[in-house]
């Protein structure tokens, strides 16, 4: 149990001083302090989490790009111009949590640190999983930065671009490089005009192979690239805070375009009202002569309180086992539940689901009413996967197809397609293979190697596919893949993980080429 507003229970610290020095012994004063201690419980809104659920948000599609090359290491801007780049974004994260961020680290070459996501505790770990002393390039290269950038077409982005400019020279050849993108373009330009040196990791300047001292400027060209693109130059304000407010009025003023995504959000049941509802009976046996009265239906709500609340307290057990995987475990809990409500039916049915009781979760599935289009919607695609683990692909198109009659889902289109040509396949006896299993999350490569599989005639995911230890392996193989995709990333904590080498090895290629980097 959680609490949504747990800063009114600290008053409930006034009422236990109360008990405690003075004693009431009035049961009159001691029912109205025990109302008052209810109804602080009820503004504090305790609830109980119900799980995920997918909603449709607008949002904003930012590519945030970092210049990591050695001359961010500078301390012109305090603590240096990468540490405050850092927090710049950190803060920005944290202030508007609906846009849809990619992070990439760029010095010569840009490196892919996180794909776009909503998940804004993904993207920080990322950044903070980044070492600067690791990476050696000490060059800067906006023009592959943008022709990478600009390969992507789909829809309008917003561009942070972060960086000191490094010796940038030619603006023809950058803005020809954002050519054609549909991009507004916001420079955070890290710098001085007076320029700093660059400490090594000893501490001392950096110098260059003729033993002069290296300094670093903000390049001026980056204020005419901004003017050029029609974007915004800024500056460091006095706080990251500051200077991720202006990047956001920066974002606000350069266009409205939003894009409609899925998200997963955490759902809640409400318990204020059991609080609530207690102090108002009380309440009512206080001050009104109709006590005796009021008690039968006191007892009457107490019993409907106790069940519903245990209710809830099942389901969230249930849900628990779920998502740890313990299905057996999660069937039983579901089974105590007394009230046969939507959310249990569709928790149970899942559940028969993940225990490989297909047709005891399609039967549970069929069974369900519903008014809401999202939820039938949810129901025709869990009966398509139902049917399809069962081989029954007649019957799993069907549901597919109404699934999608009810509103676009790429995950019903993609089993819909797979399972047509399963079934195009059984007819002509040959091998087939299964549609993604429900709930998994479809990537660009994975669907490009499903897409290849299925052209395969080859039995790959059926009982007794393959002949010899080859087939088994590879059916223990491609089960091992779909348990890893079934892992719902919501629930799983950010951890910080060093990149690996072959990540450095890639940003710091051709290093070792670079006679004048600065």
């Amino acid at each position: 149990m959680t609490f949504h507003a747990p800063e009114y229970l600290w008053l409930l610290i006034p009422i236990g001083l109360v008990f405690y020095l003075f004693r009431p012994r009035s049961l009159r004063i001691v029912m109205h302090l025990f109302i008052v201690t209810l109804l602080l419980v009820a503004l504090s809104r305790p609830q109980l989490e119900k799980g995920l659920s997918q909603e449709r948000v607008d949002a904003r599609d930012v590519i945030i790009a970092l210049d990591v090359s050695y001359s961010m290491r500078a301390r012109d801007i305090q603590p240096d111009r990468y540490r405050f780049a850092k927090a710049t974004i950190e803060a920005l994260l944290q202030k508007d949590a609906k846009d849809n961020v990619m992070l990439i680290a760029f010095t010569t070459n840009p490196l892919l640190l996180s794909p776009p996501t909503t998940d804004h505790a993904l993207v920080k770990t990322a950044l903070e999983a980044l070492e600067p002393k690791n990476i050696l390039t000490k060059g800067t290269s906006l023009k592959k930065l943008f022709k990478q950038i600009a390969t992507d077409k789909n829809g309008h982005k917003e561009l942070l671009l972060i960086t000191d400019g490094g010796e940038e020279r030619d603006l023809d050849a950058l803005t020809q490089a954002l050519k054609g993108a549909d991009i507004h373009l916001t420079i955070l330009a890290l710098g001085t005009t007076e320029g700093s040196t660059i400490p090594t990791e000893e501490g001392k300047p950096l110098r260059d192979r003729e033993g002069h001292l290296v300094i670093s400027r903000i390049n001026p060209l980056l204020e005419r690239l901004a003017d050029t693109l029609e974007g915004t130059y800024l500056t460091p304000q006095s706080s990251p805070e500051a200077t991720a407010d202006a990047i956001l009025k920066s974002f606000e003023t350069g266009s409205n375009n939003t894009n409609s995504i899925k998200k997963l959000r955490h759902s809640y049941t409400e318990l204020y009202q059991l609080p609530l509802l207690l102090a108002l009976l009380l309440f009512l046996a206080v001050h009104t002569r109709a006590a005796r009265r009021l008690l039968p239906l006191f007892a009457f709500f107490g019993i409907q309180l106790h069940a519903s609340f245990f209710d809830t307290l099942y389901l969230k057990q249930a849900y628990d086992h779920y998502v740890h995987h313990e299905y057996k475990a999660a069937k039983t809990t579901l089974l105590k539940v007394k009230t046969p409500s939507l959310q249990r039916q569709i928790a149970l049915a899942d559940t028969y689901y993940k225990l490989g009781n297909y047709p005891k979760a399609a039967a549970l599935y069929l069974g369900i009413h519903t008014t809401s289009p999202k939820i039938k919607q949810m129901l025709f695609y869990n009966l398509g996967n139902a049917y399809a683990m069962q081989g029954a692909y007649t019957k799993a198109r069907m549901y597919y197809t109404k699934a999608l009659q009810l509103g676009e889902d790429t995950e019903a289109l993609h089993n819909l397609k797979a399972v047509a040509l399963l079934e195009e396949r059984k007819k002509k006896a040959l091998g087939m293979a299964r549609p993604k299993s429900q709930g998994a999350q479809s990537k660009a490569k994975q669907s490009s190697e499903e897409s290849d599989d299925a052209k395969k005639p080859k039995a790959q995911e059926q009982s007794g596919a393959g002949s010899g230890s080859g087939g088994e392996q590879q059916h223990k193989k491609r089960a091992k893949e779909a348990k890893k995709q079934l892992l719902m990333d919501e629930e799983q904590k950010p951890q910080k993980l060093p990149l690996s080498s072959k990540v450095y090895e890639l940003i710091n290629k051709g290093y070792i080429r670079e006679t004048k980097p600065w």
